[in-house]
């Protein structure tokens, strides 16, 4: 019988055989790439006596076709009681109200880690040498840093307010025709998301934990970020867990919680892949590092993400490319980034065995060659199908 994923008194989700779970078909082709990873994820469930119980909510042009609200209020309140939902790339309206749909969501339901696991699949075009290197897992921080930010516009009425006070007040030397920007950044944040990399690489065994930063400029925002993690590392994980400083580099039978700059972090993640595992980071430079790491591995198409509270238990997982509307209904696109997202619920609530042979079945697809058209073009020998027939092929190696 179909019933909803609950959070148990231990922390834990409870979840039964029938969830019910909400999601977001997702515009432009979202259309073409759910119904495909839906096929998939069903598939895969059955295989192991398990059925999902779908539910459409609505967010983005086909809401507002719908209802008149880009983001209904029905939608928020079944994902937060629902606690787990799934979703397709959105359309954000231009203009002003919602800066961005996937970040109202985030920031609503506090879904505080965006989680990017990036690795290769045997047989996926990659611009470079050894993609089978990248393994990496990123936690970018979801709700403040530039997501939080303020902005005034440059020769507003606030903006040279607040120059004003900035020159008067704390003697800096803003200069004129300057448009000011506020970035928050704050310890409870920065160790809550911090806390959940630790624990996730603790969990699945993973060697280290990197944290990346500006710290070097932008001492008491993302220096604070670095400062809080080595911290909470010394106060919560001292018996599990080593801050390079503390261990120089040996951690022994311990993770390695160590740092880097966001800058150079960008260029060893191609030229020293190996040396990194979980990243833990701040949003805009986790923005730059899931999109630069995307590419490593075949580009943002193949690319999963979640958007997860570890302390609530809720979490929506979503495609984390744009809508292209111009291939909409097409039966074109490649569903990758949609399925992989739902490789990573079933992970999130404790279906592995369907995970894992997900994975196995869509990496065996590619290995014979059959793909859809952006792998087709850059694959010698490939056989280019259609977005539902690459759902049907990878069903059949289950």
């Amino acid at each position: 019988m179909a019933d909803l994923i609950r959070m148990g008194d231990d922390g834990t989700l409870q979840v039964p055989d029938e969830p019910i779970i909400p999601f977001i078909e997702g515009d432009g082709t979202g259309v073409d790439i759910w119904p495909a990873a839906k096929l998939v994820l069903d598939a895969a469930a059955a295989k192991h006596g398990r059925t999902i119980a779908w539910k459409e909510v609505l967010a983005g042009q086909k809401a507002f076709d719908e209802t008149g609200s880009w983001l209904p209020d029905e939608t928020v309140d079944t994902f937060r009681s629902h606690l787990i939902g799934i979703k397709g790339p959105l359309t954000t309206p231009i203009g002003g109200g919602i800066r961005s749909l996937n970040v109202a969501l985030r920031q609503i339901l506090d879904l505080y880690v965006c989680l990017r696991p990036v690795r290769w699949f045997a047989g996926v075009p990659s611009p470079v040498l050894h993609p089978e290197l990248v393994d990496m897992v990123i936690f970018r921080e979801n709700t403040e840093d530039v997501y939080a930010g303020y902005e005034v516009k440059e020769g507003t009425p606030e903006a040279l307010k607040l120059i004003a006070y900035l020159r008067d007040e704390m003697g800096w030397p803003i200069r004129d025709g300057s448009g000011i920007g506020i970035k928050p950044i704050s310890e409870m944040g920065s160790k809550r998301l911090i806390r959940g990399a630790i624990n996730y690489a603790l969990e699945r065994k993973r060697r280290s934990v990197t944290l990346v930063h500006k710290g070097n400029i932008m001492k008491f925002t993302e220096g604070a970020f670095l400062d809080w993690g080595y911290e909470l590392v010394r106060e919560e994980f001292s018996d599990v867990a080593v801050g390079w400083e503390d261990c120089g580099g040996d951690p022994g039978d311990k993770l390695l919680v160590k740092d880097t700059i966001a800058d150079i972090t960008l260029q060893q993640v191609l030229t020293r892949p190996s040396d990194f595992d979980v990243i833990a980071t701040t949003n805009l430079n986790g923005d730059y590092l899931s999109d630069a790491l995307a590419a490593q591995v075949g580009g943002i198409g193949i690319a999963p993400g979640a958007n997860i509270n570890y302390v609530t238990g809720h979490g929506i997982f979503e495609a984390t490319h744009g809508t292209a509307p111009k291939y909409a209904g097409q039966d074109k696109v490649n569903p990758g980034s949609v399925l992989l997202s739902g490789v990573l619920m079933f992970e999130h609530i404790g279906w592995n065995d369907a995970a894992s042979d997900i994975v196995h079945a869509l990496e065996a697809t590619i290995a014979d060659k059959i793909v859809t058209y952006d792998f087709a073009r850059l694959m010698k020998g490939a056989t280019e199908v259609k977005c539902s027939e690459f759902a049907s092929a990878i069903v059949d190696r289950l």
